[in-house]
């Protein structure tokens, strides 16, 4: 890539960036449709499915820069990817809700707030693992990466239990929230699929090819952009926080996009916070691939964004708390706090030096 002129970076950059959300599409509907033909929907591995395939352009990028050891990239589009995926609800809550109340009025649920929690969990892990030896290092693995996996499975049972039922009124459903099931828009997707006469060899296919085509834009994204931009004069943690976690959640607007304007409300904010939630699992793979402790390597700005994230998640979790019903240019107060908070910390971080 350092031998190509800057146009050309820019354009398979942009050309990378339009495949990403071309193929999400696809990934997001074929996964949609697998999960109800296979019986997928009510356990824990279609919501592993969702979680994986919503994010294969983060782990594409994750494993190109760990095999590279450009760790500070790598970890820089985990933590940056999780405060720009929570924004993309800013972005849903502005563009995708149809009736006139703020997004987490009509999501609201005991239910995601414990998906939330589970965000911030393994935030907080990510952070006391900075501070363990950097030789504390066995057969590729080190305990951080492993804890937060391993906190990740435990936190994705006790969401799904809960998804089940809690022995609180209405199931811990808000009044007047989403009046259909959580996850409908899947069934409704899995109902066109059939009357189209997609056999479930067909829609596998796709999804695969999709995933592919997602896998190899993941990687030249983050090449490219990574050359373009430094040409630039943007360092590695800033751009893999701001642009490469911008073009990487472009799946995530597709289907929030798809959930909000067929109501499922619930869906759409579970998608963000389960893939932000699994994006932390990445430090394991990072390690592996690397073979070096990439969490105790981390630098200050790394944290910075850890906090960052942490803080975007804990605002709308607030929001499904006290679910505001006024809109202001089309976003609730929570959303409007997301974005001001994200713009500060994204200037924040332009100014901290590792």
């Amino acid at each position: 890539m350092s031998s190509l002129p800057s146009l050309v970076l820019l354009v398979i950059f942009l050309a990378c960036a339009a495949a990403i959300w071309g193929a999400g599409i696809k990934l997001s509907d074929t996964t949609d449709v697998l999960s109800e033909r296979l019986h997928l929907g009510s356990a824990l591995g279609g919501v592993v499915l969702l979680a994986i395939a919503t994010n294969l352009p983060e782990l594409a990028i994750t494993a190109s820069a760990a095999l590279a050891h450009q760790l500070d990239v790598a970890v820089g589009n985990i933590l940056g990817g999780i405060a720009a995926q929570t924004v993309v609800l800013v972005i849903l809550d502005a563009a995708g809700v149809r009736p006139r109340k703020p997004l987490t009025y009509l999501a609201a649920s005991l239910t995601l707030l414990l998906e939330g929690a589970l965000v911030v969990a393994l935030l907080l892990v990510v952070v006391a693992s900075t501070q363990l030896p950097k030789d504390l290092i066995a057969a590729r693995l080190t305990p951080g990466a492993v804890l937060i996996a391993v906190l990740w499975g435990v936190g994705l049972f006790l969401v799904r239990k809960a998804g089940q039922g809690l022995p609180w009124h209405e199931g811990g459903a808000a009044p007047d929230s989403q009046q259909q099931p959580q996850g409908h828009s899947q069934t409704t997707k899995e109902g066109t699929a059939t009357k189209q006469g997609q056999r479930t060899g067909t829609v596998a296919t796709v999804f695969v090819v999709a995933a592919v085509v997602t896998l190899v834009a993941g990687v030249l994204i983050e090449r490219s952009g990574e050359e373009l931009f430094g040409r630039w004069g943007m360092s590695g943690v800033l751009f893999g926080a701001t642009v490469l976690a911008a073009a990487t959640s472009l799946p995530e607007i597709s289907t929030g996009l798809t959930s909000t304007r067929m109501g499922d409300y619930k869906l759409a904010v579970s998608d963000i916070f389960g893939g932000n939630a699994f994006l932390p699992v990445l430090f394991l793979v990072a390690t592996v691939l690397s073979g070096s402790s990439v969490l105790p390597d981390a630098h200050r700005s790394d944290i910075y964004l850890t906090a960052l994230g942490g803080l975007l998640t804990v605002a709308y979790m607030t929001g499904l708390v006290f679910r505001p019903r006024k809109q202001y240019a089309r976003m609730g107060p929570d959303s409007i706090a997301v974005l001001v908070l994200y713009v500060l910390g994204i200037v924040g971080l332009a100014l901290v030096s590792d």
